[in-house]
């Protein structure tokens, strides 16, 4: 049955459906979604997770097995199946109407999708899915760049944030449709303002405060594997003043963003395709020379780390917070 995203957590608060089908051509949009579902499962008990990635040579009697297996772990689990073509195939195809047929007891099975043209919409499994009350389709439609300025103020206000409108135009040009980068945008001005209202001189202000030495350009220095050029720029950061926090919060997504990628990349996907939706453009190489350096377990350790470095600069473990982040930087 097709649910509307707007209503999509209403439907989880009342129940668990054996199957979602998430469809949306926005990553943001799409990784949201889909975390609201697996919040929802966590909540419920499932503590098992397991993930497929349906590329050209993927093996669908590995999904038909974990569907028929019991779990050896937990009594709920929850399989997830990435489908990056959006087109599963004859043999995907006819284990997808086969699992919804007879949906396994205690599984939930979350499928994540491009946004399916109208005539893969009318073939047999996507009208099985649709029609079937066993699963929730959810098609998440992106934001027109008309339709941004709206969006970006509705963000704010959850995070307890107003704006002027030109505020918001003037992140929806920056961001060029993006998103990830909208949403990026806005954690930036969180921590750079103690403002409850967006104005131009405050955002410019804002941005302003970190001409000279850029977060994102240490991220793009750091990304590169160029140590010196990173550490000059940290230490040009502290010294006009930045916060911890910030230039903390800008490392630690990077980080997390690659072991996450890393991830995917040791499960078999192509480093091209892991990064196929890094914004901007020009980022994408900085990125997959990263992933080349190093391995998931590499980039988890980076994070257990950055733990240990928030700690430090809340007071709450002895040492130099200064020191970790620069050791953060060199392990790159």
């Amino acid at each position: 049955m097709r649910l509307y995203p707007e209503k999509l957590a209403g439907q989880l608060h009342k129940q668990l459906l054996p199957v979602y089908l998430v469809s949306s051509d926005d990553a943001l949009l799409q990784r949201e979604a889909c975390d609201a579902i697996r919040q929802a499962c966590r909540k419920q008990g499932f503590s098992e997770r397991q993930v497929f990635h349906a590329e050209r040579s993927f093996d669908w009697n590995s999904l038909r097995e974990a569907g028929a297996s019991l779990s050896l772990f937990a009594d709920k689990r929850i399989l997830e199946l990435n489908i990056p073509s959006g087109k599963p195939g004859d043999a995907g195809a006819k284990i997808l109407l086969e699992y919804i047929e007879r949906p396994p007891e205690d599984t939930l099975l979350l499928i994540s999708v491009p946004r399916l043209d109208s005539s893969t919409l009318k073939t047999k499994w996507a009208k099985a899915l649709q029609d079937s009350p066993a699963c929730g389709f959810v098609q998440v439609p992106v934001i027109t760049p008309d339709q941004l300025p709206g969006w970006l103020s509705q963000r704010l206000q959850q995070k307890g944030l107003s704006a002027d409108p030109e505020v918001l135009q003037f992140i929806s040009d920056r961001v060029e449709g993006n998103l990830l980068a909208a949403d990026q945008e806005i954690e930036k001005l969180v921590l750079l303002t103690d403002a409850t209202h967006l104005d131009m001189d405050t955002v410019q202000q804002s941005i302003a405060d970190s001409a000279r030495y850029d977060i994102f350009t240490l991220t793009d220095a750091m990304l590169g594997g160029d140590r010196t050029r990173s550490l000059r720029i940290l230490n040009g950061l502290r010294s006009e003043g930045n916060e911890m926090p910030v230039i903390l919060w800008a490392v630690a997504r990077e980080i997390r963003q690659l072991a996450d990628l890393a991830g995917k990349v040791e499960q078999g996907q192509p480093v091209s395709q892991v990064t196929s939706r890094i914004w901007p453009a020009n980022r994408k190489p900085l990125v997959q020379s990263a992933l080349q350096r190093q391995r998931a377990s590499h980039w988890n350790r980076l994070l257990q780390q950055v733990q240990v470095i928030d700690e430090q600069a809340k007071g709450q473990q002895a040492g130099d917070p200064w020191l970790g982040l620069q050791q953060i930087l060199l392990a790159f």
